[in-house]
């Protein structure tokens, strides 16, 4: 009987072997139900083999084929197999976890019927000329489904209220609905019709090929807004790359970088193409899914993130793999999608740490992003105002291509002036200085917005006794707990432990507890007290967990509902507030004695976002950060907005003490109930690295940053190497001897390329 190799979710780095009965039809990338020891599981069928090395009697069969509409490509499938080998993860999970939870489970998969929309008989009777000019939203219905039919989405493109007239319309009998289940990947015979790579220099998709004809008509799309010619540049230098490239879009903030990925996919779109932009943060998709709507309003978009329920990740996904969805926006695991048609990659802030994923695969979207465009043979575009200096240094050696925006799109709009208050020579309020103060008078007079940015959320970082120097440490962690003032409670921010606040110390009874340091609670109650009738509106995790509240804070924001922000990192990127003229930073100094190397430029990128959100309009902008260091080269960097000169410095230093990018790392970290078994564990892997005697710099067993969280003790040792193809060499031949290693009690896990230390 045929054998077949399939994928499992299972801890162990291979594929497992199953027989195929007469009648049951498997290809590569199926879904079948396997026997795995007493139980049954969801596999993914990733290659049939005319033989195999286990004996016959061990071999069991099929239990199921699963019925999909459409396999997993073999290109998606070279994807995930690329994944699993530089990333070190077992394959099987490597497959499953890049799929949407439903097709893990054994449940049969069908395409959810599309909705469309038309003019009834009654309808396309009507004479729109005649009709109700106050029913605005209801004209703008008709006349687009008098163009064609539309689904639910690109109507709402013409109007929020869309969803509610389209009711109306069909109550009174001039809209009808009709449901469409057609794969347009299936041939005639029933078969798929899976995209295949394109032939050498030729993208996929785009520009067609010579003498063809496109698949699409001609678009919908709003040009509204005229190209600067910088802009006009970096589209022209994409779309005529013929193939692979990777682009460096290189634009301050307010510069209009996504005014560019609008005209590539537009270029894209117009000859049958699909685009993937992957950005870093959920709250940031439905403002720009939101924005590519009202530009190419007959456009099918989608967008795929965790904030999703079950069935709209996997109805979302399907409208991808089956080519429906044209434009696909969404977080690092939606690079995984299956797009058939796929011609753009665009990674937006392409430096966010975000992108990498920190537990499980341990990927980063953006590098993943890079090779499927290699693979495919389509141009990827990494967009950012502070590129990470990985990035930049690839552009600087030639190995992506640089495109630059040195100006703001908007006309009149200029870079915020930036500058730095002394907090040692100036009069303090609570960790707010009183230039700060009299600076956020001044707008809330004129009917301008200010942003305060504190990058910590809570009360305060710590509660301490005045008495014995008692603080708020976790039992369970080596952190502290933050005091969470309006709750009553102490909680821990790294394993969520909680209690409530203490009416005395618990060392020495003493009563007067006082708070230390500020967050984004201390400030908004500070500001409160001293504007008692400003508008003021807090944004972080704790104020925004319910999954609409972002959205009513937003559009509070933009009708000038809101006198002060105070937020965290939420706020520092992507959005575009034209009444905020004033951002103030609070207490960045942490980052510039940080024993993370990265730090550094982590602060950089973080408070160039955050100044961009100043004067992006009209009305200019200007930024205060409180600092015990003004002199400090990074501040005086930020003041003549001079990145440039900054990224240079910091390579210069990272080229000295022998830091990526010009070494390539991985870290093997460990934790578990007992110190001994972690450290017996890690120095024995290190003494089978050194034993390998690869081209590779083995460096010391050393506790973790927080070297206990949740009751676990951590340690991590460190590999470095001067070329990836060294470094993955010596992967390959020491992850045997990890496996052989015992492990039971702990866990163990290898990041490759690792951003936190």
């Amino acid at each position: 009987m045929p054998i077949i190799r399939v994928a499992l979710d299972v801890p162990l780095p291979t594929l497992f072997d199953y027989t195929v009965a007469d009648g049951m039809e498997t290809v590569a990338g199926q879904r079948v139900v396997v026997p795995f020891g007493r139980r049954q599981m969801v596999g993914v069928v990733m290659e049939r083999v005319a033989a195999t090395e286990v004996a016959p009697e061990r071999i069991k069969p099929v239990t199921q084929v699963l019925p999909d509409s459409a396999p997993l490509s073999a290109e998606l499938l070279d994807l995930l197999r690329f994944c699993s080998d530089y990333y070190r993860y077992p394959i099987g999970q490597t497959v499953l976890s890049a799929l949407p939870a439903r097709l893990r489970s054994d449940k049969p998969v069908t395409s959810k019927p599309i909705l469309n929309y038309r003019l009834s008989a009654g309808g396309a009777a009507l004479d729109l000329e005649s009709f109700s000019k106050r029913k605005v939203v209801q004209r703008r219905i008709l006349a687009r489904l008098a163009e064609q039919p539309c689904n639910l989405a690109q109507l709402k493109a013409l109007s929020a209220t869309a969803g509610a007239q389209l009711k109306v319309l069909i109550s009174e009998g001039w809209v009808e609905s009709f449901a469409s289940t057609q794969n347009p990947l299936l041939n005639p015979d029933g078969t798929t019709s899976h995209s295949t790579k394109p032939a050498s220099g030729q993208v996929a998709g785009y520009p067609p090929q010579a003498g063809g004809e496109t698949n699409e008509k001609c678009h919908i799309f709003n040009g509204a807004h005229t190209l600067t010619g910088e802009q006009q540049l970096a589209v022209d230098a994409v779309t005529q790359s013929g193939g692979y490239a990777c682009f460096l879009l290189h634009g301050i903030t307010g510069s209009g970088k996504t005014e560019v990925y609008v005209h590539l996919m537009h270029q894209i779109l117009r000859h049958g193409g699909q685009a993937l932009l992957l950005v870093p943060e959920i709250n940031l998709t439905p403002q720009l899914e939101n924005y590519f709507r009202s530009r190419l309003p007959d456009v099918n978009i989608t967008s795929l993130h965790s904030g999703l329920s079950e069935g709209e990740r996997l109805h979302n996904w399907q409208q991808a793999q089956f080519g429906v969805a044209r434009i696909v926006l969404g977080t690092r695991l939606s690079v995984f999608a299956e797009l058939p048609k796929l011609a753009l990659i665009i990674v937006d802030e392409e430096h966010d740490s975000s992108f990498k994923q920190q537990d499980g695969l341990r990927y980063s979207a953006r590098d993943v992003a890079i090779f499927r465009a290699n693979q495919r043979g389509v141009p990827v575009v990494l967009g950012s105002a502070t590129p990470s200096l990985e990035s930049y240094q690839n552009a600087q050696s030639g190995r992506y291509r640089m495109l630059r925006l040195t100006g703001r799109a908007l006309a009149g709009a200029s870079l915020p002036a930036v500058r730095c208050v002394h907090i040692n020579q100036t009069a303090m309020h609570q960790g707010i200085s009183e230039v700060l103060l009299r600076e956020i008078g001044l707008r809330i007079t004129r009917n301008e917005q200010s942003l305060l940015f504190i990058n910590r959320r809570g009360y305060a970082p710590v509660l301490m006794c005045t008495g014995c120097g008692w603080l708020s440490g976790c039992k369970h962690c080596a952190g502290k707990m933050v005091l969470h003032l309006k709750e009553q409670r102490l909680r821990c921010h790294h394993c969520g432990f909680q209690i409530r606040v203490p009416h005395a110390c618990p060392d020495c009874g003493n009563a007067d507890l006082v708070p230390v340091g500020s967050g984004t609670q201390r400030v908004e109650s500070v500001l409160q007290e001293r504007f008692p009738d400003a508008r003021i509106l807090r944004v972080d995790r704790d104020s925004t967990r319910n999954k609409r509240v972002w959205q009513t804070m937003r559009k509070q924001i933009h009708a000038n509902e809101v006198d002060i922000l105070v937020g965290t990192q939420m706020l520092a990127k992507g959005h575009d507030f034209p009444a905020l003229t004033l951002v103030g930073v609070l207490n960045p100094d942490s980052a510039l004695y940080s024993s993370d190397f990265r730090a550094p430029e982590k602060l950089f990128a973080q408070l160039v976002q955050v100044a961009g959100r100043a004067g992006r309009a009209d009305k200019p902008g200007e930024v205060l950060i409180q600092t015990a260091f003004p002199d400090h080269p990074l501040f005086r960097a930020l003041q003549t907005h001079d990145f440039e000169g900054w990224a240079a410095a910091q390579l210069a230093e990272r080229q000295m003490a022998g830091f990526p990018p010009f070494v390539y790392q991985a870290m093997l970290r460990a934790e578990g109930k007992q110190e001994n078994e972690v450290y017996q564990y890690l120095n024995d892997a290190r003494t089978a690295a050194v034993s390998l005697q690869h081209e590779v710099d083995v460096l010391g067993v050393v506790p973790a940053a927080l070297p206990r969280r949740a009751n676990h003790l951590r340690a991590q040792l460190l590999i470095q190497a001067a070329s990836r193809r060294a470094l993955q060499q010596f992967l390959r031949a020491w992850q045997p001897k990890l496996d052989a290693l015992p492990a039971a009690k702990l866990r163990c896990s290898l990041d490759i390329d690792p951003l936190e230390f």
